[in-house]
């Protein structure tokens, strides 16, 4: 089984991408420097956002998420787990985690990487403002 989302966003000045355990997307369209693990902003949609027919695929302890984070010219692959457990009911926000906890805002789990292992290319084309264009492909046996 696989399913795929498509997720529209930028990138903001104040964008770090120093955070060591996780990172975020967001449908808010401002940054603060607190936000240190948030890579992009106005975000055309939050976890509530996203297909049934991908939730159910997602949702599942052995789910495998694939996540391309594309931003002028440079493409980040990031694989993360899903969990039987998720939600994905947060209005706003997706968030990669290296940890295995969860929340409404968690759509990977266990991921290979966060905000401070993404290539610094791609976050030099974030403080910029560049647009970037996340293509998520949750698959499952079966």
């Amino acid at each position: 089984m696989e399913a795929q989302e498509t997720i529209y966003c930028r990138g903001h000045p104040l964008v770090l991408g120093n955070h060591p355990t996780t990172f975020e997307v967001t449908r808010e369209d401002r940054l603060t420097k607190n936000g240190n693990c948030i890579i992009g902003i106005a975000a055309d949609k939050g976890c509530n956002g996203l297909s049934i027919e991908f939730k159910q695929v997602l949702s599942h302890d052995d789910a495998v998420l694939f996540s391309r984070l594309s931003c002028g010219g440079v493409t980040a692959e990031v694989k993360s787990r899903g969990s039987s457990v998720f939600t994905l009911d947060h209005p706003t926000d997706m968030v990669w985690r290296r940890s295995s906890f969860v929340c409404g805002r968690t759509i990977g789990i266990l991921s290979d990487h966060v905000a401070v292992t993404l290539p610094k290319t791609l976050i030099a084309n974030l403080v910029a403002g560049k647009e970037m264009i996340v293509t998520l492909t949750a698959t499952r046996p079966g």
